[in-house]
């Protein structure tokens, strides 16, 4: 049996991960993101997306937060784009229109 004093060590570092092109290396990683956007489709118009009606305290409260809110016509999600890019959403403006006139 041979004596642990003997033994060759071997150092294994994570902050070392074999140089970018070794095996999990970041060339790898950086292929794959490239292949993802390669395949990402991106339809133009965004006809589906609309700007919706949050109280304002809600929308500030979920920047902070990260939680989703809920719009007046019951759509729920996190906000991140830019409303002004987007039509109104037909339900949100009817329901805020009647509580408006009430």
């Amino acid at each position: 049996m041979a004596d642990a004093r003997h033994r060759p060590s071997v150092r294994v570092s994570i902050a070392d991960p074999g140089g970018p092109d070794g095996p999990g290396g970041t060339s790898v990683l950086d292929r794959e993101l490239q292949e993802l956007l390669e395949q990402e489709t991106i339809e133009p118009g965004d006809h589906e997306r609309f700007s919706h009606y949050v109280k304002k305290e809600k929308i500030l409260e979920s920047a902070i937060t990260g939680k989703p809110v809920k719009a007046l016509c019951g759509k729920k999600w996190t906000p991140g784009r830019d409303p002004e890019k987007f039509p109104v959403c037909p339900t949100c403006k009817e329901v805020y229109e009647r509580m408006k006139s009430e």
